[in-house]
């Protein structure tokens, strides 16, 4: 049986363009981290590495999973957790060269970390990667979160997350820190900017 996010964890990766409080469980990722700005090549060579580490993973967990409940699991999409520098917080302006952030793609609970160590050893002896040896093994705790999903550029970001925080305060809870989640559903070297989907989140209590 193949795991299918999509279908499995429909209310975490939501399409709808309303914002909603959930209940995240723990979660496992492979992630890389950077300053800069993400338009520059440094972030692309970042992604360039995710994604067939990723791959690789899913590749040898399908070679033992046979044994197991699911035998196969489509590869999560690509994730990025934002803050800024410390230069960039004193900033009174935005200026993308001090964002702060880790790149990463998600790994199910199912998937040893004992595998994925072995499966990125392989990759980087298949692959002339620079940075793989840079990857780690990150688990975010279960949390409680606000989100919403985003249609359109990057740039127009803030008007959704000033939905989000409406609804927030309209439930007496408070976000927790400054940074926040992107999860990209959308290609963006495919996709024109105002198409694109993304989903915006943060930590509250």
């Amino acid at each position: 049986m193949k795991y299918e996010w999509r279908k499995l964890e429909r209310d975490f990766y939501s399409t709808k363009k309303k914002p909603v409080i959930l209940n995240i469980p723990k979660q496992k990722f492979i992630s890389l981290s950077g300053t800069g700005n993400p338009n520059g090549p440094e972030f692309s060579q970042k992604i360039q590495i995710l994604y067939p580490a990723a791959y690789g993973i899913k590749g040898a967990y399908k070679k033992v999973a046979d044994s197991q409940e699911f035998d196969d699991y489509v590869v999560f999409p690509l994730e990025g957790v934002w803050s800024l520098t410390k230069k960039g917080q004193q900033l009174d302006y935005l200026d993308k060269n001090e964002f702060s952030y880790d790149i990463m793609i998600r790994i199910p609970d199912f998937v040893s970390d004992d595998l994925v160590k072995s499966a990125l050893q392989s990759v980087k002896e298949k692959k002339s990667l620079a940075e793989i040896d840079n990857l780690e093994i990150k688990e975010y705790p279960a949390m409680e979160v606000a989100q919403i999903l985003h249609v359109g550029s990057y740039d127009d970001e803030p008007a959704s997350f000033k939905k989000i925080d409406d609804l927030v305060a309209s439930e007496n809870k408070q976000r927790i820190f400054k940074v926040h989640r992107e999860i990209y559903l959308s290609d963006a070297r495919r996709v024109e900017p105002d198409k694109l989907k993304t989903i915006l989140r943060y930590q509250i209590k």
